[in-house]
């Protein structure tokens, strides 16, 4: 397990000028959340319940209340799910991963105590998430997993990139959706990665004592007043209007950039999502070798950050978000002037 704590977006350098690395939606950021993150009124601390926000976003998705668990952030979820399963499963308790996924499962894998193992069927917590990341596409043999999932394991599936989805279907629906706990992130769908929060729903029938453990290893107001705002927000006829629009204009988007790049010698994976991996180039060749972080570096230097897939045990690959136009033909002009060795 990687337990370094690798990430897209702004780093020592600050904010890049254009970022491509951290899959927030290029159309946003929504204007009705702005204003209302604007309106929030920071002065006294917000319901530590989360009360009406629950039943809201119970509401929204059409679950019961009890349901819904509100948290700081996906990746706080990450943590404290991975703590809660441990101490259920006891000493000796095993996570499974997808080969390639998101490095904060393992991280919170390896703190809770979870040994990795390559068989679902030995875990006590499984992960998935569609569309995954880094490749943005269906996670094979989940509609499996879920079936053959039994009583005292937790499979979590991340739905990150779901409301940027571009193309295809989620695996799960219905009855086996109901299986697994959701976590919803939506602050990238809304183009407001900087605001931290997102909720879990529990499985239709899930463990008491889990759920209990859930809730109370959750720290006093996870939510900060702007967090509470964005909920709202997202749980709305409104926003989800306007997502709608954005993939409309995301998807012709994302063609262009795909272009641009193959025909530039690039390999490009597919993928359903406003994201996907490529290879450069001189690197289609090179089967992955030698470091990125040179040629990277100085497209950082160019105000452009691309997320290097190492990580995510895709060496010699890079995840790029879809951008507008503009900043693709400017990247273009940029990739002309650093050659990767």
């Amino acid at each position: 397990m990687n337990m370094e704590a690798i990430h897209g977006g702004p780093d020592a350098l600050g904010v890049p000028l254009h970022d491509l690395s951290s899959n927030a939606n290029a159309c946003g950021p929504h204007a009705p959340t702005v204003q209302a993150l604007r309106a929030v009124d920071a002065r006294h601390y917000p319901d530590p319940a989360s009360t009406a926000l629950t039943v809201q976003l119970a509401a929204w998705h059409g679950v019961a209340p009890g349901r819904i668990v509100v948290v700081a952030s996906g990746s706080e979820f990450i943590q404290r799910i991975s703590v809660a399963v441990a101490l259920q499963a006891g000493q000796g308790a095993c996570v499974w991963l997808p080969r390639h996924a998101y490095g904060d499962y393992a991280r919170a894998a390896h703190a809770a105590g979870l040994r990795r193992v390559a068989d679902p069927a030995q875990a006590a917590l499984l992960w998935a998430c569609e569309p995954s990341s880094p490749l943005g596409q269906a996670q094979p043999g989940l509609v499996a997993q879920v079936a053959a999932l039994r009583a005292g394991q937790v499979l979590v599936l991340d739905q990150a990139y779901e409301p940027l989805r571009l193309d295809g279907a989620p695996s799960l629906q219905g009855d086996a959706l109901q299986r697994v706990w959701q976590l919803v992130t939506p602050n990238k769908a809304l183009g407001l990665t900087g605001v931290r929060a997102a909720y879990a729903i529990a499985p239709r029938d899930a463990d008491p004592a889990l759920l209990a453990r859930v809730r109370a290893l959750a720290p006093s107001w996870p939510l900060g007043a702007h967090g509470v705002a964005l909920l709202q927000c997202w749980a709305s006829v409104d926003a989800h209007d306007w997502l709608a629009d954005c993939r409309a204009t995301l998807r012709p988007w994302k063609a262009r950039q795909m272009r641009l790049l193959a025909a530039g010698g690039w390999q490009v994976l597919p993928s359903d999502a406003n994201f996907f991996v490529a290879v450069p180039a001189d690197r289609v060749s090179a089967g992955g070798r030698n470091s990125m972080n040179p040629w990277l570096d100085g497209l950082r230097r160019q105000g452009f950050k691309l997320r290097d897939c190492a990580s995510f045990g895709l060496p010699g690959h890079v995840r790029l978000s879809v951008a507008a136009p503009a900043t693709q033909d400017a990247l273009q002009r940029a990739l002309r002037c650093e050659v990767p060795a």
